[in-house]
């Protein structure tokens, strides 16, 4: 059996289990087969926000990855995956973290959407206050 490299993802509520095997670039995305990222993602800078980690080392076109992918929208979705094929990468060769770190591509980007609060009408803004 051939040999996969695992890591994972999250993004605002999106989480990414990213499986990457050598090979020539195929992606499996949800048990759906794409020619690339784009295919899934629908949107050019997604799909280079999330492939990023194979640009800096590198490594475009040589892994197939199979890709589960749930929760959030696509934007969040893409920050899930390029965490996740960072973390993936790590597994493949350790001598890469010097170059995924000084990229930032190891960093969960903790922004998530602020609970809404008992009396506020959104998760800060308070009812406009009535003097009389």
């Amino acid at each position: 059996m051939a040999e996969y490299y695992m890591g994972t993802g999250r993004r605002k509520t999106s989480v990414a289990r990213v499986y990457l095997k050598e090979g020539n670039g195929k992606v499996v995305i949800n048990d759906k087969e794409y020619e690339d990222l784009n295919g899934y993602l629908e949107n050019s800078v997604w799909t280079l926000h999330a492939l990023e980690p194979l640009k800096v080392t590198g490594l475009e076109g040589k892994f197939d990855m199979i890709i589960r992918v749930n929760g959030g929208g696509k934007s969040g979705q893409a920050g899930a995956i390029r965490l996740g094929i960072a973390r993936a990468l790590l597994q493949y060769s350790a001598e890469l973290r010097p170059t995924l770190k000084e990229k930032g591509l190891l960093t969960r980007d903790p922004r998530m959407v602020e609970r809404k609060k008992y009396g506020l009408r959104k998760a800060r803004r308070a009812p406009q206050f009535s003097k009389r």
